[in-house]
């Protein structure tokens, strides 16, 4: 605790920013005014009183004076350590400010009251405990400065008070800690005060230190990992120099090789930001080799590599016809897209508004009819480069726009690897089985390619890999599809849809004879003139081997024989060369699998009962023959009703629903029997009944197999139909004409009910086709049953009008 005596008369020493406290010594610079006019004031008043001169050290932060200050003598006067006059004053007590009064000299005088300090003797355990831990702290903080000597000094001392004040020594300590010490009386609160102080300090310290130690290890690390770097420079240049090589290698200088490259702008542009970020990244960093893999993928990129376009028109229309037969409207559409580039080019109108003449077309057909080949071609006729997208299964957005570059293995799209790979900016890019992509958590690939094949948008086309504007404008896609209606509605609206709908036998012949069999030749060993297929096999091999809209399995079939006869060869049982005729066939490669129901016998043929009716579809590969049974149940089994098997689709069954309501409103007109439909149940199968199908183009071969089943009558075996049925037995047009057409021409149909409607489909179907079928173009299911039922005497030919 602290007690106030009598009051004093002073000098004011002001202190700016610093404090004295009881104590300590301390120099002042007398050629400070106020400091020199204290002092004087102080040895003035000392002349007429015993003892040294006395002064107030007051604290002053920012103009304003403390409360307490300190009473101090000046110890001497003379000159300090850089010859200016000065004065040395110890600290004696404190003393409590108070109000101003006069005194010799210029200085300020005030009032002041010593307040004298008293602490128990013996002390109290608690504050013997913070006298141990104010040395240790002290004594810590001292040995890391290196202070041995004032460590003792420290330890020395006993005094609560005295202790507590030679905090006024450490330098770490601002004006306002200082100041607070200075105004705190008890000596007690000081020493808690001073110990707290000295406590938070070395905690920081600790601190401090810690971050500077790892800052020193960090910086340590890097200058021995360049001084090892440099090390290693030098022995490579001389492992150089030693083997004869000159010094520096171009592809380890990617800023170089960008500034080299024929780079546009843009993408220079940030091939060197990258190039920066390369050379400020160490090479133990990852993303240093993200950086390497990402510009030499940039560099490798043709970026402004382009292919002179071939414009011999009638050239490429030969190299079209050629290399494949058929396939008209395809040759026509690359055709005219030669010419309209030419007649460009002739005119300067190659670029407009930053896009290209490039085309997006969809090959639509059944498989094996030339869809992929026929890029190879397209590409060929034109003079450019030719690649192939697989698309099938893919099922992750980033194979068509690529990963972003942080991902492990990151890539670029498929569309970027196929430009690199072609190494032109207008390569012929075949997208294939585009129908095929699927989707999943993974993403939509399909939602992607919108902007791949949209001629608006794809010459700023971004890979989320490169992440710099590629043109794709200048590109011809060529996308190859079995069912057009797999592919999303907006992705095919950006294409221009070219259907391939399959071979007339007479196409496949000339395939056979002019591509198929030389290729196949070749693989199996054989000279051109050691084996020869006469037409008649190849019309055979076509017609009853092989039942498809493609020539695969007639090229396996062709493939097959000349194996055959290979191996008949080597085995000496034949002679070389050798003709195959179509009578060969069946001792080489057996039976014919497809024999037309008009060739078999009459009590073997589906329609050789009553309610069987043929019918037409399309399926995806292409189109197909499809029956259609029909039958009564016995009425004794209360049965009801009408049954539907074979994988039907609901369109379907709505189609069968409404047959039987036809024929049980109009059943009496038709002559039919109507009263067994409502006594005994219908029960209407689709063979194949492992395949799914769905359609309303099966409505007319539903309601005749009905009525034959009704009336007796069979239907006759050479005719097929298709066309939807309504409830007052209008027909109603349906799609896939053509297809459904040659499949008739390859099933041995020669009859051939189609709806009014889509008599102009008719156009697209090939001469040859209709010159071998009788086509009836119909309105109304009665019609139908007319031309497709056969009189009730068996075996009498119904006289039909012929109508095309």
């Amino acid at each position: 605790m602290a007690t106030e005596s009598a009051p004093l008369a002073l000098p004011v020493l002001p202190l700016d920013d610093e404090v004295v406290l009881p104590g300590m010594v301390v120099p002042l610079d007398l050629s400070d005014t106020e400091v020199r006019a204290a002092v004087e004031a102080a040895q003035a008043a000392a002349r007429s009183a015993p003892g040294k001169p006395r002064v107030l050290l007051v604290p002053r932060v920012d103009g304003t004076y403390a409360g307490t200050g300190v009473l101090g003598t000046v110890e001497q006067v003379g000159r300090l350590a850089d010859g200016d006059p000065g004065a040395l004053i110890r600290g004696r007590d404190r003393v409590r400010i108070g109000a101003g009064t006069t005194g010799p000299g210029a200085a300020l005088w005030v009032e002041g009251t010593r307040l004298e300090e008293s602490v128990p003797d013996p002390l109290p355990g608690q504050v013997t405990e913070l006298v141990k831990e104010y040395k240790a702290l002290a004594t810590a903080w001292l040995r890391k400065r290196g202070a041995w000597q004032v460590v003792d000094r420290v330890q020395a001392i006993d005094d609560v008070s005295a202790l507590a004040d030679n905090s006024g020594y450490s330098p770490f300590l601002s004006t306002e800690q200082k100041v607070a010490l200075l105004e705190t009386a008890d000596p007690v609160a000081r020493l808690k005060l001073a110990t707290q102080q000295l406590r938070d300090h070395l905690a920081e310290q600790d601190v401090a230190e810690s971050i500077a130690k790892d800052v020193q290890e960090g910086v340590d690390k890097q200058q021995r990992e360049f001084l090892l770097r440099r090390q290693l420079e030098a022995v490579r240049k001389e492992l150089r120099e030693l083997n004869g090589e000159q010094e520096g290698e171009e592809s380890d200088d990617y800023r170089a090789r960008v500034e080299a490259a024929d780079l546009p702008e843009k993408v220079r542009e940030a091939a060197l930001k990258e190039v920066d970020k390369l050379e400020r990244a160490s090479d133990q960093s990852p993303e240093g080799s993200w950086i390497r893999t990402w510009l030499d993928t940039v560099l490798e990129m043709p970026w402004n590599e382009h292919t002179e376009d071939a414009y011999d028109i009638r050239g490429a229309r030969a190299v079209l016809d050629a290399e494949h037969s058929g396939l008209q409207d395809v040759k026509e559409r690359i055709t005219e897209y030669l010419a309209v580039r030419k007649r460009r080019a002739e005119r300067g109108l190659g670029v407009v508004g930053g896009r290209r003449g490039g085309a997006v077309l969809a090959l639509v057909g059944p498989p094996g009819v030339g869809k992929t080949s026929l890029g190879e071609s397209v590409a060929h006729a034109m003079g450019r480069r030719f690649v192939r997208v697989a698309l099938g299964g893919v099922r992750d957005e980033a194979e068509i726009r690529g990963h972003r570059r942080t991902y492990v293995g990151a890539l670029p799209g498929r569309i970027v690897r196929a430009i690199k790979e072609a190494g032109s900016m207008n390569p012929v890019v075949l997208l294939d089985e585009i129908d095929k992509v699927g989707s999943d958590f993974r993403g939509d690939p399909s939602a992607a390619l919108l902007e791949v094949l949209d001629p608006a948008q794809n010459h700023t086309f971004r890979d989320h890999y490169l992440e710099v504007e590629l043109d794709l404008s200048d590109v011809v896609f060529l996308a190859t599809a079995n069912v057009l209606e797999a592919i999303p509605e907006a992705l095919a609206d950006r294409m221009e849809i070219v259907r391939l709908d399959g071979y007339t036998e007479d196409e496949k012949v000339v395939i056979a004879r002019d591509h198929l069999l030389p290729r196949q030749l070749e693989r199996a060993g054989l000279a051109r003139d050691e084996v020869t297929l006469e037409e008649g096999a190849l019309r055979r091999l076509a017609g009853e081997y092989t039942r498809e809209a493609g020539v695969r399995n007639l090229e396996r079939s062709v493939a097959r024989l000349l194996r055959k006869v290979a191996a008949q060869h080597e085995l000496g049982e034949r002679e070389l060369p050798f003709t195959v005729t179509a009578d060969d066939l069946r001792g080489l490669i057996g039976r014919p699998h497809h024999v037309p129901e008009s060739a078999q016998d009459p009590a073997e043929r589906r329609t050789s009962v009553p309610g069987v009716a043929t019918g037409l579809a399309v399926t995806g590969a292409g189109g197909d023959v499809l029956y259609v049974e029909a039958s009564l149940a016995d009425p004794e089994t209360g049965a009801a009703g009408l049954t539907l098997t074979g994988q039907l689709g609901d369109v379907m069954k709505e189609s069968a629903q409404i047959a039987l309501s036809f024929l049980r409103s109009h059943g009496a007109e038709l002559e039919l029997p109507v009263g067994d439909l409502k006594d005994r149940g219908a029960h209407i199968h689709f063979p194949a009944g492992a395949v799914p199908k769905d359609g309303p183009s099966a409505g007319v071969t539903m309601t005749t197999a009905l009525a034959s089943l009704l009336s007796g009558r069979l239907v006759r075996t050479d005719v097929a139909m298709t066309g939807e049925v309504s409830l007052t037995g209008r027909v109603l047009p349906i799609g896939g004409v053509k297809q459904k057409l040659l499949a008739a021409h390859r099933a041995g149909i020669t009859t051939v009910i189609i709806p009014k409607r889509n008599e102009p489909d008719l156009d697209d179907v090939p001469a040859e086709v209709l010159d071998k079928l009788d086509v009836h173009a119909v309105t109304d299911v009665r019609q139908v049953l007319e031309l497709a039922l056969a009189p009730a005497a068996r075996g009498a030919a119904p006289e039909v009008p012929v109508a095309v």
